[in-house]
């Protein structure tokens, strides 16, 4: 939690505000009793109506100043807090946007939302509870000790005995309660994630009718958070009570012996009513901070995962001296580049060495789990090979601003992903100053404008949240749209046709060939006839190369080739 209030330095000259305002409060609450045991000693005992009035005035004016403190005072904190909890959830959603892919397998995605929404709403609602109590409560208990003391010294001991069993409750009960509270947060992750994985594979579930086992999945994560939740409830329920009961025994205890040294003279009653006034504040400063304590806990637990999150260091940064490559356009080449993924035996790609150049379309081939989708995310940089060079234009993408690497490409992911907004605004997405007009020319050239049309709303349909109301074809499109409304000296498209009928994808590639003549195109593809007529193929097998040249080349020098080729072709395609 303290690492969090460095978070709070924007608001520095408020805070100093709400602790003058909280003082004021305290001492308002503090100044009252003094004055109800004058008007009691001097007014009413001395029958004085002229001093109980002139007294009472005081004690309003206090009240008013005392209330009107508490008022400023809240609005201010909860402005602090809300802006403070801004600030985290600002920060964390920055830091994670730096993170390589690797990060993201580290830290899932449910628990990263958790994190960012209600992690943070924990910690804010602590904020301002400390703000209110952490600052108020403190004054009220240290000074409400003196003056009580100043009173009559004769009775501090029933705060002696009173205040160390508050303060040892409270430490026993949270001791207990605090890893329970940690233990909620990350029932609260899985919760997420089975909602997150029921929510986004609905068709997946209906068409294999698995709805019960996802709601039996549901209900036992539920019944786990649901369990923890009860069982620290009711340790955090049972420090009301214990606090009521000090509370009253110690209102009799002060009555009891307070009442008997009155007798004897030893008290003035005004005196006794002040101690029992001041006793009440200082037993309820503790039970402000009692429910303090309820609340911080939980907020640590919660500030600890934030920590954890902000503590990350991405593995993939900028150089301290960042390169411009501005010399040349769309030049593409490795230099004998092996990557592992972290965690693997063995590597993913090995030895891998080719060179792609303006105008030349470089198609990459392989079996499942070949290495294709790994070798074209190395290019714009989401993951740092283990040895060797790639180079973009000349530059070692290292030496590379990430940002400037990935002004060039123009890439097309093997998954669709489409957000939730209209069709133009998706096709934007790939350049923000778009003209409706060259919105309108990359979705022609995509093949998208057909069903485009059919929609009632045209570019303005609504898309909804990860595109499932348009099929993988029309995603798939919309997606190659996006890539080529920025127009980048390389793309990159890693199986972004396979969706689409064998009809479309001629037409695409057709209309691809006529827009990218100037650019370095790089195609990963399962189909051979989507790969045909590329430049050069590149065939992986096993994380190596296992041939490069043209489609006529490899099959007379690639066996790997030819048993991919005969696979899905026919011996007169093949001719």
């Amino acid at each position: 939690m303290i690492k969090l209030l460095r978070f709070l330095k924007p608001y520095r000259a408020v805070l100093v505000l709400i602790v003058a305002l909280a003082f004021v409060q305290a001492m308002a609450n503090l100044y009252l009793p003094t004055l109800m045991a004058n008007i009691v000693d001097n007014g009413i005992v001395k029958n004085d109506i002229s001093y109980i009035w002139r007294t009472g005035g005081i004690m309003l004016l206090v009240t008013m100043g005392g209330i009107l403190a508490a008022i400023v005072g809240i609005f201010f904190s909860s402005r602090v807090a809300t802006g403070f909890g801004k600030i985290i959830r600002a920060r964390l959603f920055t830091h994670v946007h730096q993170f390589s892919l690797h990060e993201f397998d580290a830290v899932s995605t449910a628990s990263l939302i958790t994190r960012t929404t209600n992690d943070t709403t924990q910690v804010q609602q602590a904020m301002i509870l400390m703000l209110n109590i952490m600052i108020t409560a403190p004054f009220t208990l240290i000074a409400g000790i003196i003056l009580a003391l100043n009173q009559d010294v004769g009775l501090s001991w029933i705060l002696v005995v009173a205040i160390p069993f508050l303060v040892a409750s409270i430490v026993i009960l949270m001791s207990k309660a605090i890893p329970m509270f940690r233990s909620m947060q990350v029932k609260l992750d899985k919760l997420n994630l089975i909602l997150d994985e029921g929510l986004t594979g609905v068709r997946v579930v209906r068409a294999f009718d698995r709805q019960k086992y996802e709601e039996q999945r549901f209900d036992e994560a539920n019944l786990e958070l649901t369990d923890i939740a009860i069982r620290v409830n009711r340790l955090v329920a049972a420090l009301m009570p214990i606090m009521m009961l000090v509370l009253n025994l110690s209102s009799i205890a002060i009555l009891w012996f307070g009442s008997i040294r009155t007798n004897n003279g030893d008290m003035q009653i005004g005196a006794l009513i002040a101690f029992l006034q001041y006793a009440m504040l200082i037993l309820f400063a503790l039970l402000m901070i009692s429910m303090m304590f309820i609340m911080l806990p939980r907020a640590a637990a919660s500030a600890d995962r934030i920590n954890e999150v902000l503590a990350i260091e991405p593995e993939i940064k900028d150089a301290d001296r960042v390169k411009r490559a501005d010399e040349k356009k769309g030049y593409v080449e490795f230099q004998d580049v092996t990557f592992s993924y972290p965690g693997a035996e063995e590597p993913a790609i090995s030895n891998i060495s080719f060179s792609a150049a303006p105008g030349e379309v470089t198609a990459i081939i392989g079996g499942t789990g070949a290495g294709k989708s790994t070798l074209v995310s190395l290019i714009p940089r989401f993951y740092d090979i283990d040895s060797g060079r790639i180079l973009v234009d000349g530059l070692d993408v290292r030496e590379m601003a990430q940002e400037h690497l990935r002004s060039k490409i123009g890439f097309v992911p093997q998954k669709a992903v489409l957000f939730s907004g209209t069709i133009a605004e998706n096709i934007r997405y790939g350049k923000d100053d778009a003209s409706d007009q060259e919105i309108r020319y990359a979705a022609e050239v995509a093949q998208a404008t057909e069903f485009i049309s059919e929609m009632t709303d045209g570019f303005n349909s609504l898309i909804a949240q990860g595109g499932m109301n348009v099929s993988g074809g029309q995603k798939q499109r919309l997606s190659i749209a996006r890539a080529l409304v920025r127009k980048p000296e390389i793309y990159v498209f890693d199986d972004s046709f396979s969706a689409l009928d064998f009809k479309t994808d001629a037409r695409l590639r057709a209309a691809l060939k006529q827009e990218t003549h100037e650019s370095t195109v790089l195609i990963v593809s399962q189909r051979v006839s989507t790969i045909m007529d590329a430049d050069q193929i590149i065939v992986l097998d096993e994380g190596y190369i296992a041939g490069i040249g043209s489609h006529h080349e490899l099959m007379k020098t690639s066996e790997v080739y030819r048993e991919i080729v005969s696979s899905q072709l026919s011996l007169e395609e093949i001719a």
